[in-house]
């Protein structure tokens, strides 16, 4: 494939062979703004949480989607994943509130995912003053930021209608047959991932078994209760099977659930719309299945 001979071509070195802030920089250096034309964006407190509102129109009654990037709770901002909020907040013609949650390893676990409960929070609970509706909330994300998203549909702080989880870190244990099948990637590697986890799990009290870190390993009871999904995997993903086993957990739980493996693609490739037609795809299906379930 064109674009990982690219990534190729740029010789960084294994994330696993990097600090925290050198993999920063680095992305930051690549990073470009999006062309996505959307009403309103503007950035705002979510109760103590830097947070990012996009508003496709004037409505009073837009559904919100709480979105959580990935970046292994190490790396991303609102800036990272600033193009994938624009295209589905333009596609569903909802409104999409991004959270810039801390990161570890300087915070690590549970900070981040206390700042995805807090901004989840206080989004449906200023649901009317954003001009939406506080029964039309959803949460979402990709990678660490879909595992994320799990947690907080189980944990159920706030009534949520919808969860979009893109490649979701659901099994911190990496125990699954896909870490080893795609151990070299591309793109994420085994290696990279356990990174990922010890930084995020370091100065911890937590296991990786910890239903808090890893969402696949939550009771029956827990997982049952959680919103309608949208879960996405790639086929050449370290985190494929526990995205995939999570979907099937999920529906034979009785919770709706649709689920999309793209084959061919890799970790991270849903925030390559400008580059890969399946990213294209991708978004576009996150962003109508927020549509429909905000226009019910």
């Amino acid at each position: 494939m064109a674009f990982l001979e690219l990534l190729d071509a740029l010789g960084d070195p294994p994330i696993h062979e990097s600090t925290p802030d050198a993999v920063r920089t680095a992305r930051k250096a690549r990073w470009r703004p999006s062309g996505i034309e959307v009403g309103e964006i503007r950035d705002l407190d979510a109760g103590g949480v830097p947070a990012r509102l996009y508003r496709p129109s004037e409505r009073a009654d837009l559904g919100l989607l709480v979105y959580l990037h990935g970046g292994g709770w190490v790396i991303g901002d609102l800036d990272s994943h600033d193009n994938v909020c624009r295209s589905i907040a333009r596609d569903s013609g909802h409104a999409v509130l991004s959270l810039d949650y801390r990161l570890a390893p300087e915070h690590p676990y549970p900070a981040p995912l206390e700042d995805a409960l807090t901004g989840t929070r206080w989004a449906h609970a200023n649901a009317t003053s954003l001009g939406c509706r506080a029964d039309r909330v959803a949460i979402g994300g990709d990678s660490a930021g879909a595992g994320m998203a799990a947690v907080v549909a189980q944990l159920q702080v706030a009534p949520l209608v919808f969860q979009l989880l893109v490649y979701p870190v659901a099994d911190c244990t990496q125990s699954l047959p896909s870490h080893i099948e795609n151990e070299d990637g591309p793109f994420l590697t085994k290696a990279g991932m356990s990174w990922f986890i010890d930084h995020y799990l370091s100065g911890s009290h937590t296991t990786r078994a910890d239903p808090r870190v890893s969402p696949l390993l939550a009771s029956d009871e827990v997982v049952a209760a959680t919103p309608p999904a949208l879960v996405i995997t790639a086929d050449l993903d370290p985190l494929r099977d526990e995205g995939d086993a999570y979907a099937r957990r999920l529906a034979s739980l009785g919770v709706p659930t649709s689920h999309v493996r793209f084959g061919g693609m890799f970790h991270g490739f849903f925030s390559l719309a400008d580059f890969l037609d399946d990213a294209k795809t991708a978004n576009a299906l996150a962003a109508a299945a927020v549509k429909a379930v905000f226009d019910r």
